[in-house]
Order: C-alpha cells, then structure tokens, then sequence
C-alpha cells in the first residue's frame, strides 16, 4: 500500500517539530539537526520537514512505494501522463538510499515516487548544486 509523501521547507526546526508533533499526536520518527520525517499510518503519510530547501513551504510533494514493483507501477503511469519523467536508482537523499522517479506537475510543482532501500548517514550526495534544483535532491526540471 502507498503513502502520501509531503516535503516541507521550515525556518525553525525546533518550533515546526513541536508544532507538527502536537498536530499529529507522535514525534518524528527520524531526526537530525536540519530534517525531520513523520512516518504515519493516521493518517497513511511519510510528512518530512526540514531547513534545506532555502525557503519556506511546500517543497515537494511524493507518493512512497512498499517495493520495487509498485514503484515501478508508478513510474509506469507517469510515463502515461504525457510528462517528462526521471528516473534515480540508488539516490541518497533525505538520510535515505532510494529508487525514484521524479517529474513536475503542469502547475510546476515537483513529485517523487520512490522506493526506500536503507538508511544513509548524510542528507543527499550532492548539496553543493541545492540552489539549481527543484526539489529535495531532485533533479533539474
């Protein structure tokens, strides 16, 4: 079954995690000094914030696979839409090692479907080039 994913940029971690742990009743259930993830069955959403993206807001938005073949099923009907889709294997990325496919809405807002492989020590591979990109650890548009 697939879960909802949310990416929020924040300006205070502390405050968003204190706000954000009173709304959904439950603490992170990952943190780290500038990102904080939520893995919730009520509702059925993977909600991470963090101070990363340079501004405040919706960074992105994603639907999170339970394996490799719904991930792929994901990919499939994206390439269907009609829009341009790139695919990540392996991406480290939010203190994870994933499978993904990225792409951007018509209204320009970015989307991740990805597989989660295993935990990783650093946010992402790549955080000299954040500026250039659209999302967390996503690629150019």
């Amino acid at each position: 079954m697939k879960r909802f994913h949310v990416h929020v940029g924040v300006h205070d971690l502390k405050q968003s995690i204190r706000f954000y742990s009173a709304l959904f009743a439950a603490e992170p259930t990952v943190l780290k000094d500038d990102y904080a993830k939520w893995q919730l069955e009520d509702p059925r959403i993977n909600f991470a914030i963090s101070t990363r993206p340079g501004k405040a807001g919706v960074d992105h938005l994603g639907m999170q696979a339970e394996n490799g073949e719904e991930l792929e099923e994901i990919g499939s009907r994206l390439a269907q839409a009609d829009v341009s889709v790139t695919a990540q294997k392996g991406a480290s990325c939010c203190y994870a090692k994933s499978d993904k496919y990225w792409t951007i809405d018509p209204q320009g807002v970015a989307w991740e479907s990805f597989h989660t492989l295993e935990s990783a020590p650093v946010y992402g591979q790549d955080t000299t080039r954040r500026a250039e990109k659209t999302a967390c650890c996503a690629p150019t548009a």
